[in-house]
């Protein structure tokens, strides 16, 4: 399906990532991992390389905060390559509490946020994917065609279903949810604002990805599912092996959700 395909994947060396980074391998795509952690992405790709000896995948630090960083990559990959086909925009840093030096996890109820925690979690995180979106759309403009695929969540869509947290110690936060939904109508106004520049912006929405929660928190969370409740990774790459192919060539500005019917 992806047969020479050139796909740069934000946090590749992530949970997701790697998954997504597998799905194009398989594919025959050309992947570029593009991260922040070096050692992760290396071991990976030593993993890549022994089950796909024949494949083509490089690790290109990234800092999606930084414009030079991701223009670096831009024009070392194209030089590379000859052209970029696609970018995913799949990275999700977790922000550092200012009262702790621990990174904040799905525990800090409404009440108890920073505003400055809130604040640098949404210009990380919706910035991000504003200045890859913008730096990458340039080049695409040059280039003459291009294809973004932003990740957001189920949490773009709906409201929070707090019942199934309850007795779990965790919750959903608010700078994830504000964060996702802005997401969501960013890929809107990127596909309205490419018409007729052959660049088509969509989002991929999964649903809750398996990683070690709590089993009294999967129970509760498989009851609202239509079959297997919690998804594992690679569920969703059928769904981002679509949207990164020809198969979906008038697919623009659209969100499409992999959820097991969660949000039904």
């Amino acid at each position: 399906m992806l047969q020479d395909k050139v796909v740069v994947i934000t946090g590749g060396a992530g949970l997701l990532g790697k998954e997504f980074s597998k799905s194009v391998i398989k594919e025959h795509g050309k992947v570029v991992i593009a991260d922040i952690n070096e050692e992760s992405a290396n071991s990976f790709i030593l993993e890549i390389n022994e089950l796909y000896p024949n494949s083509s995948i490089l690790f290109h630090y990234l800092d999606i905060t930084s414009k030079d960083s991701i223009e670096t990559l831009i024009i070392n990959v194209s030089k590379k390559y000859g052209k970029i086909n696609a970018w995913v925009n799949n990275a999700y840093p977790k922000i550092k509490s200012m009262n702790s030096n621990t990174k904040r996890e799905y525990s800090n109820s409404f009440f108890d946020v920073n505003y400055d925690d809130f604040c640098e979690s949404v210009s990380i995180n919706v910035g991000s994917v504003f200045l890859c979106s913008q730096r990458i759309s340039s080049f695409f403009i040059e280039q003459g065609f291009g294809n973004i695929i932003n990740i957001s969540s189920i949490y773009g869509l709906i409201a929070p279903r707090f019942e199934v947290y309850e007795g779990t110690g965790m919750t959903m936060p608010v700078d994830y949810a504000v964060n996702k939904s802005a997401i969501n109508h960013f890929t809107r106004y990127l596909a309205k604002l490419f018409k007729n520049k052959n660049i088509r912006v969509n989002t991929l929405s999964p649903g809750g990805i398996s990683n070690n929660q709590p089993s009294t928190f999967q129970t509760k969370y498989k009851e609202l599912a239509a079959n297997k409740g919690m998804l594992e990774s690679k569920d969703i790459c059928g769904a981002l092996l679509f949207l990164l192919s020809d198969n979906s060539t008038f697919v623009n500005g659209q969100n499409i959700i992999v959820d097991d019917g969660w949000t039904l």
